[in-house]
């Protein structure tokens, strides 16, 4: 129903401005036309009306004999009726051959204004036919003694005009009914790319979020369907994004739990349990629930990120960060016996928050110590340049795949599940590194380590300590 009004709409706008330009091509062209034509008559009919006059003017007094005298000298005009009256307008000389009005009072407007001291002249076109009048006074030392008065009736020009407009008024009716053809064919081309786009939308709308306006050209509508387009795949990598995230998080949190529910059902159904196992159990739990705790924890980090709910930026010192996070870890480093040191090879500060960078180096530090060997070693370096300050943290470890490196941000992503649940990882702490980092406007590279091993590279905007220029 919208779209068959849209479609009237447009095809009404389009008729309704040819048919004003119809309106101006069928009367301008007339109104010019028989205003010239008027202008003409005027020009001509007051001529021949002024040689009338010259001729009569030598005359002391007009009557019919001294005026048919002098008339006879005028020469053949063509105009269709002329009268000369006296001064009072009693009519002495009429060229109408029957039905003459000598003798009798001509009191026509034109003639009265003549006997006034004035030219006239009126012309219209009515019937077909262009009627013009014209008058002058005939003035004998300063008074008027009589009047001539010329009348024409035209039909030729009459007819030109007629063909004219009636050859308007077929050209006309030729566009007129083009012009509705084409708009109603135009409206609905418009109305259906129109009909496309409302229909894609209301595919998206209904989840069926791949779906594509197929519109050609290269005009706006088809580059408003092409940014839709690009929005609708938007739309459906993140709701993949949002299913997969559901569905990890679902099965994450269901692991501990399941746990819990066994080890706490162990104990329940166990009869004459001794305390020793009690207690094993109970350990067990609780490191299931310190599991499911980070866990929860990592999930609102993430979503504080992506509502864009972060830290206050302000100027950080980094190698402070990363003193306290090496001391933080060196108990774990220890256990695993492996080997943990940092080195600052330039003072660097960053815009940033104080949790952030610390949230950055301890995860990618903490990482580098759990999936290492006995033996290993982790090493944190910090250094860069005035402008950039650049992070480093690698470990001859046991590496990652060169084929699983692009996936390692992504959330829930483990390289090997059942070594990453057994160390405690969540698969969120480097998605986690890595939203914080491009939202201090950094970035984050891995890449295999000479030897073995990985290496972590962020690289932030630096800030210049006081003094440097």
């Amino acid at each position: 129903m919208r779209r068959a009004s849209l479609q009237v709409k447009f095809g009404l706008s389009y008729i309704l401005v040819i048919a004003a330009v119809l309106v101006f091509m069928n009367t301008y062209p007339l109104i010019v036309s028989e205003n010239l034509v008027v202008r003409s008559k005027q020009t001509t009919l007051q001529s021949s009306v002024s040689v009338m006059v010259t001729a009569l003017s030598g005359l002391e007094e007009l009557s019919e004999e001294n005026v048919a005298s002098a008339m006879t000298l005028v020469e053949d005009t063509g105009i269709s009726r002329i009268l000369v009256t006296d001064a009072a307008g009693r009519i002495l000389y009429d060229t109408r051959e029957t039905d003459g009005a000598v003798g009798r009072y001509g009191l026509y407007t034109e003639i009265v204004q003549a006997l006034r001291g004035y030219d006239a002249f009126y012309a219209d076109f009515t019937d077909g036919a262009f009627r013009s009048r014209a008058a002058s006074p005939v003035i004998y030392r300063s008074q008027t003694i009589g009047a001539v008065y010329a009348y024409e009736y035209d039909v030729e020009q009459a007819t030109l005009l007629l063909t004219l407009q009636k050859n308007l008024l077929r050209i006309s009716a030729a566009v007129a009914g083009f012009v509705v053809l084409l708009s109603l064919l135009l409206s609905r081309m418009l109305t259906r790319r129109f009909g496309v786009l409302l229909e894609a939308i209301r595919r998206v709308r209904e989840g069926a979020y791949s779906y594509h306006a197929e519109i050609g050209g290269r005009d706006e509508i088809s580059e408003i369907a092409e940014e839709f387009n690009s929005l609708s795949d938007r739309l459906q990598t993140t709701e993949e994004a949002r299913r997969r995230f559901v569905s990890d998080a679902s099965h994450e949190l269901k692991t501990p739990l399941a746990g819990i529910r066994l080890l706490s059902d162990s104990i329940l159904q166990t009869e004459d349990i001794d305390d020793a196992t009690v207690r094993e159990f109970v350990g067990d739990i609780v490191q299931e629930t310190d599991r499911l705790t980070r866990i929860t924890e990592n999930l609102l980090r993430l979503t504080r990120l992506d509502s864009g709910i972060i830290e206050p930026a302000q100027s950080v010192a980094v190698a402070p960060v990363i003193e306290r996070v090496v001391r933080m870890l060196r108990l774990v480093a220890d256990e695993k016996r492996v080997g943990l040191t940092y080195l600052v090879e330039r003072e660097q500060s960053v815009r940033a928050g104080v949790d952030d960078l610390h949230q950055i180096i301890y995860n990618l530090t903490e990482n580098a110590i759990k999936y290492n060997r006995p033996g290993g070693f982790v090493r944190v370096t910090l250094g860069g340049t005035e402008d950039e300050c650049v992070l480093r943290v690698e470990d001859n470890g046991i590496g990652i795949p060169e084929e699983d490196m692009p996936r390692v941000f992504d959330r829930f992503y483990r390289v090997d599940k059942m070594r990453s649940r057994a160390a405690g990882g969540t698969g969120l702490g480097l998605s986690i590194v890595a939203d914080t980092v491009r939202r201090r406007g950094g970035s984050i590279a891995v890449s295999a380590r000479a030897g073995g091993g990985t290496c972590f590279t962020v690289r932030l905007p630096a800030v210049r300590r006081e003094g440097e220029a």
